[in-house]
């Protein structure tokens, strides 16, 4: 009789989210967790199940997510990263894969989170960068958005900035940092904070440009919050200049 020998593997993955329906399984559509283990049962012969750090929407990016899964499998675990390759898609891949304790789980031991979001600020659009930025054609006032994001950063009711119809528990989460990094037309928000609500990062990306428009006035963030309610906010940025850049343990 052969002793099963279950190991629990940490593997670190990057994705261009572009051509799938997000992060989790569907009967229906491509998924990135859909790929992986389509792909796991190929090279194991085995159906495994893999846990993700988070569930990344349709058209979003990731490039240090963390996910894991059980099993009993032969292959060296530093092995793993080439043999994924080999078959997945070539918008996905596996970057780094190591022996985590058998109790690790890579959403539930999740210590925080920090996602980019770039806009590319000029006349024009960028061919070259449109599947990972949002195109914001006027000029922004980056101060004045970096103003704004001071209210954001704490702890708070985030009512305001989620999507409507979401349901939790609760609303209150934990913001971090926020900051603003300007690189000739690219002007990237890098925001952490111990987890987020349904599209939050994308809202307050969208209320954050509705500042640096003019359209709000930086004071108001603080109101916004105030009033839990998602009217007051801006709009929900586009998916596609979203990408989780790393998870936390």
């Amino acid at each position: 009789m052969k002793v099963m020998n279950v190991k629990n593997i940490k593997m670190i993955i990057e994705y261009k989210g572009t051509r799938y329906s997000g992060w989790q399984r569907q009967t229906n559509a491509p998924t990135v967790q859909g790929e992986i283990e389509k792909v796991l049962y190929k090279v194991t012969g085995q159906k495994i199940s893999v846990n993700g750090s988070s569930r990344t929407d349709a058209g979003v990016h990731a490039c240090g997510k963390c996910i894991n899964f059980r099993a009993d499998i032969s292959i060296p675990v530093e092995r793993l990263p080439f043999a994924l390759n080999a078959h997945l898609p070539k918008d996905i891949a596996v970057i780094d894969a190591q022996l985590a304790h058998i109790d690790f789980h890579s959403r539930y031991h999740a210590k925080g989170k920090k996602y980019v979001y770039n806009i590319y600020n000029r006349r024009f659009p960028s061919p070259i960068h449109m599947d990972y930025c949002w195109h914001v054609a006027k000029k922004l006032d980056v101060q004045r958005m970096r103003e704004a994001a001071q209210y954001i950063i704490g702890s708070h009711d985030f009512g305001a900035f989620k999507s409507t119809g979401a349901s939790n528990p609760s609303d209150v989460r934990t913001v971090y940092t926020i900051e603003f990094i300007e690189n000739d037309d690219m002007i990237s928000m890098e925001i952490s904070g111990k987890s987020f609500l349904y599209n939050m990062v994308r809202i307050i990306m969208g209320t954050l440009v509705d500042v640096g428009l003019g359209k709000k006035n930086p004071e108001e963030i603080k109101d916004i919050i105030l009033s839990k309610d998602r009217k007051n906010a801006g709009k929900t940025a586009p998916a596609n200049g979203l990408m989780l850049k790393e998870v936390y343990y």
